[in-house]
Order: C-alpha cells, then sequence, then structure tokens
C-alpha cells in the first residue's frame, strides 16, 4: 500500500494512476456505493452517501485502478481488499499532509455494511459506477441509481443526464423498513421474520424508492416522504405538503410550495406555487413528448392543471385545466389552442363566469397573487 508523506507524491501516484488506464479521461460523475443483491443475482438497490460531479480525482483514480476501469460508463464490485487498500491510502494522505476527499469518510461504513451478513433480503456488496458521459445510456441498476442521486443530491438539474431505458434496468422491489426485498418469495420471507418476532412493514411496490430513504437534501420541507421518489430535484427552501407529489428527473429550481403534482420532467421555477390537488402534465404515459415547465412567481391554482409552459408571473385560476388544444380568448382579442400561449409571461388564465369561455389576460399590478409566504419557506 503507498504511504502518502507529500502533496506532491500524492499528485504523481494519481497521475501514475491515470496513466494506468488506456485513453483516461476524467469521468462525468462516479460514486462509490452499498448495493443490496438478491440470490437470483438481481441489483435491487444501491445507496451512495456521497456521489461525485468531477470531485474527488485521487479517490476516481485508486477505484478506477482497483476494477480496471477501462473508461467507459459502467459499474463493478469493489473487493473487500481493494477497499481496505483505497480506506488505507486515503488516510494516509489526511494524516500526513491534510489532505481529504469527501469519499475517506464513507468508504469504512459502506464496508463494514457489506461484511454484515445479517441481512434478510439479500447480499450487500459494495460497488463502484463511473458515467464517462452525461449523454451515455445508462448500462445497469448501479449507473442507474447514481444518476437518481446525482438529481437528488442537487448535483445534476431535471434533464441533465441522460435517463434512457431507466424502468428496464430497475427491478420491481417491495419496500419495506428493513430495506428492498424480491417480489417472488416475499410472503414466505415475511412469514419467516415473523416467526423471528421480526416486524415487516411494507410501504411500496415499485421500481423507484422514496428519496428520503437515501438522500436528505438541505433546506426542505417533506410533510409525507411517500410522496417524493427518488431522483426528484428539490432545491433549498421547497415546501412539499401532504398532498403534494414529485417523480424523478422533475422538480424545483428554487423556493417553491408544492400542494400538487410534478410529473416526470417538470421543473418548477423560483418562488412558485402549486396549489392543492393541483397537476402539470408529464411525457411518460399516453405518448406525450412536450416537457412542461413554469416559471418564476407562478401560481397554479387548486385543482387546476396545465399541458402547457408557463413563463414567468403567470397564474391559473382554480378549477381550470389548459392544455395544448384548449381554446383560449387570448389578450389580442383572438382565439387561438393553448400551446400558442404556452411560455409567455404575466398571464392569467381563468374561465369566465358568464360566457364559460377560457381567457387569457395579462395580469395587472395589483394582481391577487403576491408569491410565496417567505416565513414558510425558511427551512
Amino acid at each position: 500500500m503507498v504511504e502518502i508523506r507529500n502533496l506532491e507524491q500524492l499528485q504523481e501516484n494519481q497521475k501514475q494512476l491515470e496513466q494506468n488506464i488506456e485513453n483516461f479521461t476524467t469521468p462525468f460523475a462516479f460514486g462509490i456505493g452499498l448495493a443490496t443483491k438478491s440470490a437470483d443475482g438481481n441489483i435491487l438497490d444501491v445507496y451512495y452517501p456521497a456521489p461525485q460531479l468531477g470531485s474527488d480525482p485521487y479517490t476516481c483514480a485508486l477505484a478506477a485502478n482497483a476494477v480496471n476501469w477501462k473508461g467507459k460508463t459502467g459499474s463493478y464490485e469493489l473487493e473487500e481488499k481493494s477497499m481496505r487498500d483505497i480506506q488505507g491510502i486515503l488516510e494516509s494522505a489526511e494524516k500526513n499532509i491534510g489532505y481529504s476527499e469527501e469519499s475517506t469518510q464513507i468508504i469504512q461504513p459502506l464496508l463494514d455494511a457489506a461484511l454484515n451478513t445479517d441481512s434478510p433480503n439479500g447480499e450487500r456488496i459494495v460497488v463502484v459506477c463511473f458515467i464517462s458521459d452525461l449523454t451515455d445510456d445508462p448500462v445497469d441498476a448501479v449507473d442507474t441509481y447514481l444518476r437518481l442521486h446525482l438529481l437528488s443530491t442537487r448535483l445534476v438539474k431535471p434533464h441533465g443526464i441522460d435517463l434512457t431505458g431507466i424502468f428496464g434496468q430497475l427491478t420491481n422491489c417491495v419496500w419495506t423498513n428493513l430495506g428492498p426485498f424480491e417480489v417472488e418469495g416475499f410472503n414466505v420471507i415475511r412469514a419467516q421474520l415473523k416467526a423471528e418476532g421480526t416486524e415487516v412493514l411494507v410501504h411500496g411496490l415499485d421500481k423507484f424508492p422514496r428519496m428520503t430513504d437515501y438522500v436528505i437534501p438541505a433546506g426542505v420541507r417533506i410533510a409525507d416522504a411517500n410522496r417524493v421518489r427518488l431522483g426528484a430535484h428539490l432545491s433549498d427552501g421547497t415546501t412539499v405538503m401532504h398532498e403534494g407529489f414529485c417523480n424523478f428527473n422533475a422538480g424545483t429550481l428554487g423556493a417553491s410550495m408544492i400542494e400538487g403534482r410534478i410529473s416526470a420532467g417538470v421543473v418548477v421555477g423560483d418562488g412558485s406555487d402549486i396549489g392543492g390537488g393541483a397537476s402539470i402534465m408529464g411525457t411518460l404515459s399516453g405518448g406525450g413528448s412536450e416537457v412542461v415547465s413554469i416559471g418564476e412567481n407562478c401560481l397554479l391554482g387548486a385543482e387546476a392543471g396545465i399541458g402547457i409552459s408557463l413563463g414567468n408571473n403567470c397564474i391559473v385560476e382554480a378549477g381550470l385545466y389548459v392544455t395544448a388544444g384548449t381554446l383560449v380568448l387570448s389578450p389580442d382579442g383572438s382565439v387561438v389552442k393553448g400551446s400558442e400561449l404556452s411560455g409567455q409571461n404575466d398571464l392569467l388564465f381563468r374561465r369566465n363566469s358568464q360566457t364559460g369561455k377560457v381567457e387569457a389576460i395579462y395580469r395587472g399590478e395589483n394582481s391577487s397573487w403576491q408569491g410565496l409566504n417567505e416565513e414558510l419557506h425558511k427551512n
């Protein structure tokens, strides 16, 4: 094992490690995580306590050499000896020259967890994943979980990394207080655990787990953890109330109040409020391809919905659903489809209570909506 005694030695060792890999380039992202592997060899989940985006270069070089990384996006299992070697080198660098990387703090806990064989849902293994380029497709479940962690840790914004085909990479799991289980055979395992006096609480049957079981973003409030999937991007100051929901590859870019549904792919701007029961059309079902976004300082009223994008400072009144094909009386008096007003600023969408027609009018300075209550978003 290499003993690091000065910064020049560390830099030289890192350079040598990188040269050992043919055509080495710094990966877009990498992470060392703890995976649950079923008896059938399926990866049920992966926990990355410290995913890296262009950071921890020395740890990256050490891990890449340990698994003989070929420079392409891929995942590998890290053996116990490799883990101990990496830990020892990083600890010597921290002790002797004060050089520290975030990964130094996670390797030993991950190794301890993997060596603990008392796990009813499968084998725990330590894995490392390298994503060479953000445009690369996910190659397996280990890779997919790293991408979801990058989103929820706010290292990557929604649509900031390729997620093509991730449903096919993930295993449908029974999510419990003891972790994920394979669906097949679960009832037998549950009966055995109950016989041993172990209570098993099931809170989901899905391919995506709750975000809060893997990532706790700072400055955020989530009233019901079941309503936010791993892969959601929640910015500082965001509050998700009990009936709010946020899917993966979607979320907020600033302080926002979420009391309705943010579908996959949808992005909500700073200072906006998604009212109770409101919905925003996504792209996962129905063959839709248009990505819907909401600008800054918008209000989507209670039980309202949109299938078009809103610019900044827009309001959709309570109970009104505006889709791309909705006929709207525009501010200039012409009747247009909702899609023609998509993304425009300073509009109020409402249904005229006398004529029943959907109207879009420009918001005045004395609008009743004056933005979020700042006191509610000091999280």
